[in-house]
């Protein structure tokens, strides 16, 4: 495994991006739990495959564009879909929540459209959905690493502000913070997020990446900043796991990571349960 990851470069390109969506995704997921925003990245990662499925479409259609990596039209419709789901949760005040299934229901309604429109990119669609090992190209790796740089240092500057929007969005409007610029900001750097992992763990699964790392460190840790770390450490080792599994077994990597990631959930919650029976009966 370790002479082939230094012999193929679709490999190291796989692993890399893999060990940084590990971190960034379980990263932004913490404050996308603890918000209750969970949903979000369900809609937003159908929206991006509107993107990639129109940017395949059109790579069929028009040679100029048959070069055109579908990545950057899925990281501009993940970017004006979080904009629409901003704008849509003003509109409907008293229903917020109405903002997601709609942002939803039109990125599946488009993607339906351009796949029934195009012939023949089922298996380049198939790598888009539920990852792929051998389909992660250098510059997707590259775009992987420029959407990390944003994410740490968006985080780093308003770690604060952000904190305090998660656990109190009245208190933080009435203090005088910047609550609705962090709040579109931070639906931002998730689209891209979203779209930097489809390479590895397919837009269908990507949400989980973000969410089942979290849930997991949530049972274990007795603070904010240990459940960023523990969510970190689970999500690296559900992507490290299965993308050795995928590589073996030659499965889609999406599977295989969102597989393990339950199976630590699983693993945590049965430990957790299991510790105190045995504290108690010790004593």
């Amino acid at each position: 495994m370790i002479e082939a990851i230094f012999q193929y470069e679709f490999l190291q390109n796989a692993f890399l991006s893999g060990m940084i969506i590990g971190v960034i995704a379980p990263l932004l997921g913490v404050f996308i739990v603890v918000r209750r925003l969970s949903l979000i990245a369900d809609a937003l990662s159908h929206v991006t495959l509107a993107g990639i499925a129109g940017s395949l479409y059109l790579s069929q259609t028009f040679s100029a564009l048959a070069l055109l990596n579908p990545i950057y039209l899925g990281i501009v419709a993940s970017v004006t879909g979080s904009l629409f789901i901003e704008r849509l949760r003003r509109v409907y005040k008293h229903y917020e929540e109405l903002a997601i299934p709609i942002i939803m229901s039109g990125g599946i309604g488009i993607s339906a459209i351009f796949i029934s429109l195009a012939q023949g990119f089922s298996a380049d669609l198939m790598s888009y959905l539920f990852g792929s090992v051998s389909a992660v190209a250098r510059s997707d790796l590259f775009v992987v690493i420029v959407i990390a740089i944003v994410v740490i240092v968006f985080l780093r500057i308003f770690y604060k502000e952000l904190f305090v929007l998660s656990f109190d969005e009245e208190y933080s409007r009435a203090s005088g913070l910047p609550s609705k610029a962090v709040h579109i900001a931070f639906m931002l750097v998730t689209a891209l997020v979203i779209a930097a992992s489809m390479r590895i763990v397919g837009i269908l699964l990507v949400s989980s990446l973000m969410t089942l790392p979290v849930a997991a460190a949530m049972r274990v840790a007795t603070s904010f900043k240990q459940t960023i770390i523990y969510a970190i450490i689970f999500g690296e080792m559900a992507v490290m796991i299965g993308l050795v599994s995928a590589f073996f077994l030659d499965l889609a990597p999406g599977g295989t990571i969102v597989v393990t990631a339950i199976l630590i959930l699983l693993l945590v919650i049965w430990l957790k349960k299991l510790l105190p029976q045995r504290l108690g009966a010790e004593a």
